[in-house]
């Protein structure tokens, strides 16, 4: 007997959907990134303070955080085909405005257009990623969210190589990226308009018709779960993104070269780890791997301060792997609680991690200029025992 709960396979067409908002999520995230790595030559140019580099910072993270659950719940009641095209002109301008920005107010005008751009593309594509998924989910969101991985990586490259070199102008010759991302897009926007169109002939909503099982209030109280989740996770990852290369200096004396050689190698666990958790949550259920990604990640935290260079490389390689693999599911689980909310809940969680990431890395910088950077580790070693939290999670997958 057939079972009803059975996942359906990804079509060829669909596959082709999922790989090419991959590639969206990649050159979004890319150009994202060139921001934060062309602040030292914008301080430069524009004879910037700390204090005017902290506010570009807000800006951005007010226009990226704060506004992506909004543009979600808009989407959500008026779906628009052209979405994902229309936020990358926004990451355009903003691009072509920074690249030529002449004054401190030009330049909030473009980190607000940029990260307006990412309010768009983040809960858009992560709907569609849903949408498209055949079911497998986990894999789907793997899939979407290593595009960006690679993307926010390449950022920093392309802003050492093409310009630092030659001037803040040529940032603007990166707008081409922004292009090529919306011709991608052209094939994912008319899939979206026959999808819409079919689930109006079927009278049936976004979701598919899909309800969630479970009343309002337990609803809320495992999205308030997931976001202390959240919070753990990227208090955590931040710490690395920021200033591992710092405490490799510091601590072992490696050259600037050698720390970023070591970055890479941690980055690339993070890459392995968010396409492994996603289809092993297909299999054995989203509150399991949060639970083993964000409580399994505790035991490398807590030895990591203590460790020689070699471990410290072991230990930073499997942190970033284990809990790197806890983002999609805890974005594929908070889907299914609201399946007729996709916008909504994938702006909410994105917009979460990239708020919580740009706080954490403001007060854990402050912790290292006046207690050292290794008392951040110490410290931030203790943050993924916050994953105990996941057992008072429902079960999903034994729900049905």
């Amino acid at each position: 007997m057939k079972k009803s709960n059975q996942i359906k396979p990804i079509s060829e067409t669909t596959f082709r959907i999922l790989i090419a908002l991959s590639a969206i999520h990649f050159l979004n995230d890319a150009l994202q990134a060139l921001l934060s790595a062309s602040y030292p030559i914008l301080k430069d140019d524009l004879q910037m303070s700390f204090a005017q580099i902290g506010l570009v910072t807000l800006v951005y993270q007010l226009a990226s955080s704060v506004f992506q659950p909004i543009v979600g719940y808009y989407f959500d009641k008026r779906p628009s085909i052209w979405s994902l095209p229309g936020g990358m002109m926004f990451t355009l301008a903003g691009l072509v405005l920074l690249a030529f920005a002449s004054d401190i107010r030009m330049v909030y005008m473009a980190v607000f257009l940029v990260g307006s751009g990412s309010s768009v593309i983040h809960p858009e594509a992560a709907k569609l990623t849903s949408m498209a998924s055949g079911g497998k989910r986990g894999m789907a969101q793997s899939l979407f969210q290593v595009g960006g991985n690679f993307g926010g990586s390449l950022g920093p490259l392309l802003v050492a190589f093409f310009v630092s070199p030659f001037g803040r102008q040529y940032m603007a010759g990166f707008s081409v990226l922004s292009l090529v991302a919306c011709v991608v897009a052209i094939p994912v926007c008319k899939w979206y308009r026959r999808t819409l169109q079919q689930i109006a002939q079927k009278g049936r909503e976004q979701n598919g018709g899909r309800q969630t099982s479970f009343p309002m209030g337990k609803i809320v109280f495992a999205i308030v779960i997931l976001l202390i989740l959240i919070f753990s996770k990227y208090v955590y990852m931040t710490s690395l993104y920021s200033y591992y290369t710092f405490y490799l200096i510091e601590k072992f004396g490696v050259t600037i070269q050698y720390s970023q050689i070591l970055l890479f190698v941690f980055l690339s666990a993070t890459a392995i780890g968010t396409m492994a958790g996603g289809p092993i949550s297909d299999k054995i259920g989203r509150k399991y791997v949060i639970w083993i990604s964000i409580l399994g990640a505790s035991p490398f935290a807590l030895l990591l301060p203590h460790a020689g260079l070699f471990w410290t490389i072991i230990l930073s390689f499997c942190t970033g792997f284990v809990l790197s693999s806890a983002f999609p599911a805890i974005i594929v689980y908070a889907q299914e609680l609201l399946p007729g909310k996709l916008g909504l809940i994938s702006g909410l969680f994105y917009g979460f991690a990239f708020g919580i990431a740009g706080i954490a890395s403001a007060i854990l910088g402050k912790m290292a200029d006046a207690q050292g950077i290794e008392s951040v580790y110490r410290l931030c070693a203790y943050m993924p025992l916050l994953g105990l939290v996941a057992w008072l999670l429902p079960d999903l997958k034994r729900k049905g």
